[in-house]
Formats: C-alpha cells, structure tokens, sequence
C-alpha cells in the first residue's frame, strides 16, 4: 500500500505506463468519453472528487509537456483560466482549442479520468513529457 500520493491503483498504472507524449484527460462529469478510450470513473455525486483535486494528485504524479484545454473557459471558468496560468508558470506549453475539437482529441488519450466536476469546460488533456 503506498503512503501518499495517487492512491487509485488503476490511475497509478494509467500513469505509469504512459510514454512521451501520450495523453491523458481529466475532465469534468458531463465530458463524453469516445467509444474505445477506458474510463476511470471518479464521479460520486455532483462535486465530487472535484476537478482540482484530481488535476493536483495526477499533475504531481505526470511528467507533462503539455496540456491543452478549451478556449472557451475565458468566458465560462475563472478556475480553468487560473489552472492555464499556473501550469504556463511551471513552464508547461498550453494549447487552446475549441471545445468541440477537445473532445475530439479525446479519443487519441490512453485514458479519460471521469471527476464530479459540474462546472463548465473543466476538462484537460494532459501531453506526457520525459523525466530526463
């Protein structure tokens, strides 16, 4: 049993398997998951797990290059807006692409990580990176 850290075993094996530049999304309740890509669903009620903590416990599990989020969270999601500003601080290159084509890319990901997240456009695609 590990001692902290991403306890979910199927999200550590997710996430431990990935290479560079496979994808991983996390994203809210309502995001559609495309026919193929595995779920790890997290929902339990409205709310919960929220996105923010799921983000937090995968963000600092993931080497990530990358990330890509939907443009529209300028008008709809100031805590989206503040997410692209802090990963853009750690130096993480971030991609905005209209929704509809977020949840295109969706299906290129090794996995969609279902939250409770009911707020608009909290979703992410995460672009592996190396360690070395």
């Amino acid at each position: 049993m590990r001692r902290s850290g991403l306890l979910h075993a199927e999200l550590n094996r997710v996430v431990a398997a990935m290479g560079h530049t496979d994808t991983l999304v996390i994203g809210d309740v309502g995001l559609p998951v495309p026919p193929g890509v595995p779920c790890i669903d997290l929902a339990v009620v409205p709310g919960t797990p929220s996105f923010g903590s799921v983000f937090d416990a995968v963000y600092a599990e993931l080497a990530v290059e990358r990330a890509t989020v939907a443009r529209e969270i300028h008008q709809r999601n100031p805590a989206m807006v503040a997410l692209v500003a802090r990963l853009r601080g750690d130096g993480i290159a971030v991609d905005e692409v209209a929704h509809d084509d977020l949840k295109a890319l969706c299906a290129r990901a090794v996995a969609v990580v279902r939250t409770g997240e009911t707020s608009p456009y909290a979703n992410v695609i995460l672009h592996a990176g190396v360690t070395f």
